[in-house]
């Protein structure tokens, strides 16, 4: 049975949460803030077959939520905040950790597509498993 090559499955993850491409670590996973690489710049790995499509935005509104939510509880609980605070320190929190999130989120899932051979990187996958 033929062994993979190419990097782990939890060295390509932490290379997509980098933003880099899963395959090599080297080349950029993102065109713009949100747009994937058709293909990397560095190795030539296609990632154009990555159907993330809502699934970081969502993962991100958990994360996100859990957090701040959690820091409401506890300011609420220690602090007596007017409702002018509460606006002034959790809204512009939770859009910074919400874009701060969504690209790393979205190079996670992407680079677990293309470990696992989801979509079209299927044949990528095929290919690495020959060598």
């Amino acid at each position: 049975m033929p062994t993979e090559t190419g990097p782990d499955t939890k060295l390509a993850l932490a290379r997509g949460s980098k933003c880099r491409c899963p395959n090599c670590g080297e080349g950029k996973l993102f065109a713009s803030f949100l747009k994937v690489n058709d293909h990397c710049p560095n190795c030539g790995e296609a990632l154009y077959h990555h159907r993330a499509d809502d699934l970081p935005a969502y993962l991100v509104m958990v994360i996100v939520g859990h957090i701040v939510i959690a820091l409401v509880m506890f300011a609420d609980s220690e602090y007596n905040l007017s409702f002018a605070w509460h606006l002034a320190i959790w809204v512009p929190l939770t859009l910074v950790l919400s874009l701060a999130m969504l690209q790393p989120v979205k190079g996670f899932v992407v680079a677990l597509q293309w470990k696992s051979g989801m979509h079209g990187f299927g044949e990528a996958q095929a290919r690495r498993l020959r060598g």
